[in-house]
């Protein structure tokens, strides 16, 4: 007789049903495109208008995008929807940089080295800390750490599947903390800064990537300790001890990766030297002029390029020495397959880029974001309630769209303008749609990861299942959620600023 599902197994699949019958991002933002053009024709008759945030007295309707002009401007500006996607040329370059580093073994050799070197009384922090600090190599923890830390939880005689529940934990629960700027912080905040554009131009010009950059370092603490507790209190008596025979001894850095490593760590510091030097002296040609020289500089401007030459050249000097790039033809080869692995990427980028540039230009995101905020402020949703709000509502559409830069860049027009309206600046809207979009993502059977965790997790306990793995991560979502909107709040009561030049206020 076949068992009855539960409430909660029958749950799972129902979000794995739905989720499933969502379209591909990239048919989806064709479809929103589309919904866009048709909306735009339909409402633009109507003669709705609403004043410009920004410009007093100035009236703006919603633009018709099927009328003669419309259809004009539909042809000769898709190239340009395109090229000037926000985030497209930035994520190219970053990853130019870091897909040496990660094609040439400095990725993998960095990760194995920190987490041998760490105490065993202190494996599941220095695991937890390791899976959230590998963002700044963008996906590249997902493949490393969690079958690492399987294997270190094995090699110490505790259950492995407890240790590749913390390293995920850490990689994807925890993917929008770190204590540097990553590929994440250049995606999401150029799409930011396009939706602050909408409301204020002036403003969004004075924005940058790092803009929560004080939070998300303050949150790897906060989400490293969180994830070590659960693990060691919840997740591993859960799981009991492992009976399972798969054994195997981590393997140790060689003599050659250490030495890759020490001329890495060398170049890497020679490099922050120079890029100080161009911007901390006085007169030094990446330096600013105002109150704040660092803050306000061409510097900031540049950190896209500067996280890519910082990634590139360490990674460079470890394959010399380590014998995994020989030649220059090496180099190319590995840029080559860097941007090759990022096609799906770059063709997401159209229909995104398409749908972004129509939703602008028919002034829907403007005349939504001033009704939105007046309705808000009509049912008094307002201050932390409404912040709280939003982060539960991101956190709900993140289990049925795994992709960052998706989902943000469906809701950046939208959000960004209502809570500028409501004087919430566009950082802070940021980093609550951070925080929401990371502590969902480990339980989301839907992303993009998600399958191979799920194999990892077989090689020991082949029964493992969807259901096995969400209810594993289900701790660690919920503690991660809770614990990181609640700092969110006490940084918001204390008006810390979130990042250089990034207050909680729009003003």
């Amino acid at each position: 007789m076949r068992k009855k599902k539960g409430i909660f197994q029958r749950s799972l699949d129902g979000v794995e049903i739905v989720g499933n019958k969502l379209p591909h991002p990239v048919s989806l933002f064709a479809i929103l495109a589309l919904l866009v053009l048709l909306l735009s024709a339909a409402l633009s008759p109507l003669g709705i208008s609403v004043e410009h945030p920004g410009e007093e007295g100035e009236m703006v309707e919603i633009k018709n995008l099927l009328n003669g002009e419309g259809i004009n401007y539909i042809f000769t500006s898709m190239t340009d929807n395109f090229i000037g996607f926000a985030p497209l040329g930035v994520v190219l370059l970053t990853m130019l940089g870091i897909g040496v580093a990660e094609r040439a073994g400095l990725i993998s050799a960095l990760l194995r080295g920190f987490v041998l070197a760490v105490p065993n009384r202190f494996i599941t922090l220095g695991l937890v800390f390791a899976g959230i600090m590998s963002s700044v190599a963008s996906d590249a923890g997902y493949v490393v750490l969690p079958p690492l830390g399987a294997l270190i939880f094995a090699a110490v005689g505790r259950h492995p599947l407890a240790g590749l529940a913390a390293a995920f934990a850490g990689v994807s629960g925890g993917f929008s903390a770190n204590l540097l700027l990553s590929g994440t912080d250049a995606l999401l905040g150029e799409l930011t800064i396009a939706g602050a554009a909408i409301i204020d131009p002036t403003y969004a010009e004075g924005m940058n990537i790092s803009m929560n950059w004080w939070f998300i370092a303050a949150s790897v603490f906060l989400l490293t300790f969180i994830g070590a507790w659960v693990t060691e209190r919840i997740v591993e008596p859960r799981l009991g001890d492992y009976k399972g025979e798969y054994r195997e001894k981590l393997e140790k850095l060689t003599k050659l990766e250490k030495k890759g490593l020490i001329w890495a760590s060398i170049s890497i510091v020679i490099s922050l030297i120079l890029v100080s030097l161009l911007v901390l002296p006085e007169g030094a040609p990446m330096r600013g002029t105002g109150e704040q020289p660092i803050i306000q500089s061409p510097f900031m401007s540049s950190l896209v390029p500067v996280i890519a030459i910082l990634f590139f050249i360490p990674g460079l000097v470890f394959g010399i020495v380590t014998k995994t790039i020989k030649n220059d033809k090496d180099v190319a080869y590995q840029l080559s397959d860097t941007m090759a692995s990022m096609g799906m990427f770059i063709v997401l980028a159209f229909t995104a880029g398409q749908f972004v540039a129509y939703f602008n230009e028919s002034n829907m995101g403007l005349v939504l974001g001033v009704y939105g905020a007046e309705f808000l402020q009509t049912i008094n949703l307002t201050g932390i309630p409404l912040v709280i709000i939003f982060i539960l509502l991101a956190a709900f559409i993140n289990i049925f769209i795994g992709s960052a830069s998706a989902k943000w860049a469906m809701m950046a027009p939208v959000f960004v303008p209502i809570m500028m309206q409501l004087g919430y600046s566009p950082e802070l809207t940021q980093m609550a749609y951070r925080i929401a979009d990371s502590s969902t993502n480990i339980i989301s059977p839907l992303m993009t990861y998600f399958a191979i965790i799920i194999a990892f997790a077989q090689k020991y306990d082949k029964k493992m299942g969807i259901g096995t793995l969400v209810s594993t991560m289900i701790p660690y979502s919920l503690f991660f959620l809770v614990g990181w909107t609640l700092m969110l709040v006490i940084w918001m009561v204390l008006g810390i600023e979130l990042g250089p030049n990034a207050p909680i206020l729009y003003k």
